[in-house]
C-alpha cells in the first residue's frame, strides 16, 4: 500500500487505537507490538525506519524524522567540494515499552526512547532517552522521573473521568477550594 492510500485511511480512522490497528495490519512500520496508540494523521518518510514495542501511546502531531537533508546543502556548497559527493542521511528510531510521547514532539533519527519513558509534549528528541525518564524541551533535556508521576497520579482518585458531564469536570477544577 502507498503511503498516499496509508494517509488517507488514518484520516478515516476515528481514534489511535484504530490507526494503530490499521499500521500494524499493513506491516507500515519495522515493528509494531501490542496495544499502540497512533494518533498522529502523517507518517515518517521512511516509516520502515521506525520500530515500536508494546504499549506505546503517540499523542497528535508528533512528527518522525528518519533522515536530514544536509547533503544538499553541502553538495552544493563550493567549500565542500574536495570531499566528494555527499548522500542521503538516515537513522532509525527504536521506541521501547510503556512510552508515551506527547503532541506536537519530534523524535530524530538515530534515537532509542524507553522503556517506561515520557516525553513532553513539544519536545525535540534528539539523543536517547533513559529508561524511566521524562524529558521535554528542545532538544530535550530530562526533567522527572514516571516512578514520581506515578506516585503523584495514584493518589488522585476524585478526578471525574473525561467523559464525565461538563458541569462535574467545571466544579472540580473551578469551584473547589485550592489546597496550597
Amino acid at each position: 500500500m502507498n503511503k498516499h492510500l496509508i494517509t488517507l485511511n488514518l484520516l478515516l480512522k476515528r481514534n489511535g487505537n484504530q490507526r494503530a490497528e490499521f499500521l500494524k495490519k499493513h506491516k507500515v512500520f519495522h515493528n509494531q507490538g501490542e496495544n499502540c496508540y497512533f494518533h498522529p494523521y502523517k507518517i515518517p518518510s521512511e516509516p520502515f525506519l521506525v520500530s515500536m514495542h508494546d504499549n506505546v501511546v503517540i499523542a497528535a502531531n508528533v512528527t518522525f524524522t528518519t533522515h536530514d537533508i544536509i547533503h544538499s546543502m553541502l553538495n552544493n556548497a563550493k567549500e565542500f567540494k574536495d570531499k566528494g559527493n555527499f548522500g542521503l542521511h538516515m537513522g532509525t528510531i527504536e521506541i521501547f515499552d510503556n512510552v508515551f510521547i506527547g503532541a506536537n514532539s519530534t523524535i530524530m533519527y538515530d534515537v532509542k526512547i524507553g522503556p517506561n519513558a515520557i516525553i513532553a509534549g513539544g519536545s525535540v528528541v534528539t539523543k536517547d532517552v533513559p529508561e524511566g525518564a521524562i524529558v521535554g524541551g528542545a532538544p530535550a533535556k530530562i526533567i522527572g522521573n514516571v516512578r514520581d508521576l506515578v506516585n503523584k497520579r495514584a493518589n488522585i482518585l476524585d478526578m471525574p473521568a473525561r467523559r464525565a458531564d461538563s458541569t462535574i469536570i467545571n466544579d472540580y477544577f473551578w469551584n473547589k477550594e485550592k489546597i496550597n
